[in-house]
């Protein structure tokens, strides 16, 4: 019975992520160079605007604890530690891309700082020059030619597009820390990670949120346009903080 669940799933999996490549196969034909399709706009602003008072509401003043009751050097072993553990989706999708160079890349900063950075609390890696890479399969799609498609505001998930939904999910049901965890029943600390994840996320982009948020006329458009710009820096493997706009966070980075 319950190899029969995981396969109905998988199979709803893959329908899901075939529809998604349609669709966004479909709307490349519509799309100018530039533009920003959002053809869901009502839709996504109603989304928008219900994360937003999460946000608020929530997301922000626990992430703003987190910042006054833990040191810094903390919160960066937190985060060296999140960031060891999705190597393997990392790795997975440097060699879906062709990029030999940045999967080697992948496996040396694991051994090392798994090691000597003591199960990756310290980012020994990037002292020697190795610096962190964020991949995923949104970035993977890419690579392979496939268009954005529509622009998406997920509930709870915030700003993505049908390509990157379809890379967020492929990852989230792929990744072998999951797996392992639900197969173990220790689901528990799956959504921990989870938590942690999105609450330290919250914390790094505090200043440059409120920031976007004051300055902006049109906060929705704002962070519309922070987060393609930023995406579009990533898949060309350039910095995405040194683009025009303040760095949007990727929740499609969590699984």
């Amino acid at each position: 019975m319950i190899k029969y669940e995981r396969k109905q799933r998988f199979l709803t999996i893959c329908l899901t992520a075939f529809l998604c490549l349609s669709m966004t196969s479909c709307a490349s034909h519509t799309q100018t160079a530039g533009e920003i399709y959002d053809p869901f706009e009502n839709m996504n602003r109603a989304a928008f605007s219900v994360n937003d008072a999460l946000d608020q509401a929530l997301a922000k003043p626990v992430a703003k604890g987190y910042k006054a009751v833990f040191p810094k050097l903390v919160r960066n072993s937190v985060r060296n530690f999140l960031r060891n553990l999705r190597t393997p989706i990392n790795l997975a999708n440097q060699i879906l891309q062709g990029d030999i160079e940045g999967a080697a890349g992948d496996l040396s900063r694991f051994a090392m700082n798994t090691s000597i950075g003591i199960g990756g609390l310290f980012d020994i890696a990037a002292d020697t020059g190795l610096e962190y890479e964020y991949e995923d399969f949104g970035q993977t799609l890419a690579v392979w030619g496939v268009d954005h498609g529509p622009y998406l505001m997920l509930p709870f998930f915030g700003p993505s597009s049908v390509r990157d939904a379809t890379g967020l999910l492929v990852d989230t049901f792929a990744d072998p820390v999951r797996l392992y965890l639900h197969n173990t029943d220790q689901e528990e600390w799956y959504y921990a990670r989870v938590a942690m994840t999105g609450i330290d996320k919250r914390e790094a982009l505090l200043v440059a949120l409120d920031d976007l948020r004051e300055n902006s006329f049109d906060y929705y458009a704002a962070v519309r346009s922070a987060y393609m710009q930023k995406r579009e820096a990533m898949v060309n493997d350039d910095d995405p903080d040194k683009t025009t706009a303040p760095s949007i966070p990727d929740y499609d980075d969590e699984e």
